[in-house]
């Protein structure tokens, strides 16, 4: 059974189409990149397999459930782009921020137990920030926040980790040190992941599976297998497939 199936999406805003007819499956253990230009649909996308956009058509199950119906979200860990995630002013720890990942598998009341301190250091240590437990995460440089977050996401030990453009504010040197860190998550422990990224080519040295995405499903299969791909060969043309593979 696929973590994700998803069977003709698609989704407007008034009269611009944002999707159109997407559909794909994600099996467990997969890394799949999410690509695609400006506008193509990829962060649509994913708001809707979160729930957070309605009025659309087609079918989505997650781990084997219509997504209308779904309710098992702490399953399911989440990176928004880091613009929009957290406010540097608030005056939240690294544990406190952490700490919010574990609320989503509370009922009320809400309450933190010794359980829980023990589950937000081992979250630390895995992401290899225990040592920033008690600082504010708005003294944090980007690296580091990104880490926290990530570290929020997994908090409640979700089996798909969804992250849109979690890089884009870092420096390459960070950037390569956060995508080895999913890279990690994925191989050794087993999460599910899909990563929204414009860098194809780059991403192809860390997922095993592309989806390109512009508004309709372009592509999807293994990066080898998009390497030597007609509709991509037509899409980028074949000088510029032969970069994108060639830093891969």
């Amino acid at each position: 059974m696929p973590v994700l199936s998803v069977k003709n999406i698609s989704f407007s805003y008034g009269a611009a189409e944002a999707l159109s007819g997407v559909s794909f499956d994600v099996l467990k253990g997969d890394y799949i990149g999410l690509a695609g230009p400006n506008g193509a649909g990829k962060t649509t996308l994913i708001k809707v397999l979160l729930g957070l956009l309605g009025g659309y058509t087609g079918s989505a199950e997650l781990f084997g459930r219509e997504m209308r119906s779904f309710d098992a979200w702490n399953r399911v860990g989440y990176l928004p782009q880091r613009v929009n995630a957290f406010n540097p002013l608030f005056p939240a720890t690294v544990k406190e921020v952490v700490g919010l990942g574990l609320l989503s598998k509370k009922s009320f009341p809400k309450n933190f137990t010794g359980a829980d301190e023990i589950k937000i250091l081992q979250t630390l240590e895995l992401m290899g920030i225990a040592d920033l437990g008690d600082r504010l995460v708005g003294e944090l440089s980007g690296g580091q926040q990104q880490r926290v977050f990530l570290a929020r996401a997994l908090a409640p030990d979700p089996e798909l980790l969804i992250l849109d453009e979690p890089s884009t504010a870092l420096d390459p040197v960070s950037r390569e040190s956060f995508y080895d860190v999913i890279k990690k998550l994925n191989t050794e422990k087993g999460i599910t992941s899909i990563l929204i990224t414009h860098d194809t080519a780059q991403i192809g040295r860390y997922a095993n599976k592309l989806l390109y995405l512009d508004k309709k499903v372009v592509f999807y299969g293994e990066f080898t297998d998009f390497c030597q791909s007609p509709e991509m060969t037509g899409y980028f043309g074949r000088h510029s497939q032969h970069l994108i593979c060639h830093q891969h």
